[in-house]
């Protein structure tokens, strides 16, 4: 196996593991997994990146970022509650104001992006 293939194989196995997790784990998203496990699949195995988006519960995800850069309104909503949380969390953690500042700009662009995209 050529080492590039290997090196695409490997990453779309993490980024499937890394989003499986998601699905049980409320703070760890699931979607922008599953989407570069479908791209690094695409890349070094056609037949694990067939099974992604012929998935019942990621496909649609897949199908719908890939062909119109478009997230689910009902994604949408949830990644941005749980943005939110995690920022309340930290608050009531009572974290340094720079980390607080830093979480928060992170979370603001991550917000602003996740909004601006079309929704599917």
């Amino acid at each position: 196996m050529m080492p590039v293939r290997l090196f695409w194989i490997v990453t779309g196995y993490v980024a499937l593991t890394l989003g499986l997790i998601g699905v049980v784990l409320p703070v760890m998203p699931t979607t922008p997994f599953m989407i570069l496990a479908a791209f690094a699949f695409g890349k070094g195995s056609p037949r694990m990146r067939a099974r992604l988006e012929n998935s019942r519960y990621f496909g649609p995800a897949i199908r719908d970022w890939e062909t119109r850069g478009a997230i689910r309104r009902q994604h949408k909503t949830m990644a941005c509650l749980l943005m939110g949380a995690s920022f309340a969390g930290a608050l009531l953690l009572g974290l340094p104001l720079t980390v607080l500042a830093v979480q928060g700009l992170a979370l603001a662009g991550a917000t602003t992006f996740v909004l601006t995209r079309p929704s599917a």
